[in-house]
């Protein structure tokens, strides 16, 4: 006979919390075998579905309910379009966030005591400020030499 396992078991095995599981549970990623009493029990099979949900919702870092459509797309197709999206999003945030690094390390090393004196912020400032007065579309040019802007 396989040896079930409870939800503390299980929560504490793969490091989530017992209400967390619950929740897994209710979006439909585990389901328990059994039940003795309050106590939910699964088996190795239900442990390899929450494995893979893991692999979506935590490596992956998609939201819950994306885990939850890949998960139970039936068609390699669909589960690429949902992949694919996830990664584009995910490319862009990494963009942004690089992006956001460069400003800030040019800031931190920037010599000038006021900011609008430094010939990169100062200009760039400027031309916000323009660009904002006139309606015009701001083209965002903080750092237009730098490796990392894309």
């Amino acid at each position: 006979m396989e040896r079930l396992f409870s939800i503390s078991e299980v929560a504490k095995a793969f490091g989530l919390s017992v209400p967390a599981l619950r929740y897994y549970e209710e979006r439909g990623l585990i389901r328990p075998v059994a039940r003795r009493g309050r106590v939910r029990y699964y088996d190795h099979a239900a442990l390899e579905q929450l494995a893979y949900a893991q692999l979506w919702h935590d490596d992956g870092m998609m939201p819950l309910a994306d885990t939850t459509a890949v998960v139970e797309s039936e068609h390699v197709e669909d589960r690429r379009a949902l992949i694919a999206e996830q990664r584009d999003a995910m490319l862009q945030r990494i963009r942004r966030l690089t992006r956001a690094a460069a400003v800030l390390e040019h800031l931190l090393e920037c010599p000038n005591d006021r900011p609008l004196d430094c010939p990169v912020t100062g200009a760039y400032i400027r031309a916000r400020v323009d660009a904002a007065l006139t309606g015009e579309e701001f083209l965002d040019d903080f750092l237009p030499d730098h490796p990392d802007k894309p």
